[in-house]
């Protein structure tokens, strides 16, 4: 399992946030430049976060981006499942056990217990980690 660039990103946005949350608007510009992402991919990233209610945007000579939540209340899981979707190394485990659409040997698959409990175990720490977190972790090198 690979995480693209949306991921990866989203979460380094997210955590840019976080360090400032309760500044206000934070502009996509000082985040991109401190980041080292894109503005303009950053606006696209952004426009799924929004959508999914994890920041708000404030128009104006003041305006950027906000959370909508307290660092400690959004996980690294959260951000990854909006910007990636579903956390799954194989499709299988995509599949409703009662449709198999996208495997038949579901049912006789020596395997999928396997990456069923890998699964559980990236969801866990990805869940287990929150922005808080990651800004304490910042924190503690300098």
């Amino acid at each position: 399992m690979k995480l693209s660039t949306k991921g990866r990103y989203g979460v380094a946005a997210m955590y840019d946030l976080a360090l400032h949350y309760g500044q206000g608007a934070i502009s996509l510009k000082s985040v991109a430049q401190r980041q080292g992402i894109s503005e303009h991919y950053l606006e696209q990233l952004m426009g799924t976060l929004r959508k999914a209610g994890y920041v708000k945007s404030v128009r104006g000579a003041q305006g950027g981006y906000a959370l909508t939540k307290e660092p400690a209340q959004i996980s690294v899981g959260d951000i990854i499942r909006v910007m990636e979707g579903p956390i799954a190394p194989v499709d299988c485990l995509l599949a409703d056990d009662a449709s198999r659409t996208f495997c038949e040997r579901v049912d006789i698959c020596v395997t999928r217990g396997v990456w069923a409990k890998v699964r559980d175990s990236i969801t866990a720490v990805l869940d287990s980690i929150t922005l808080d977190d990651l800004c304490k972790e910042e924190q503690g090198k300098e």
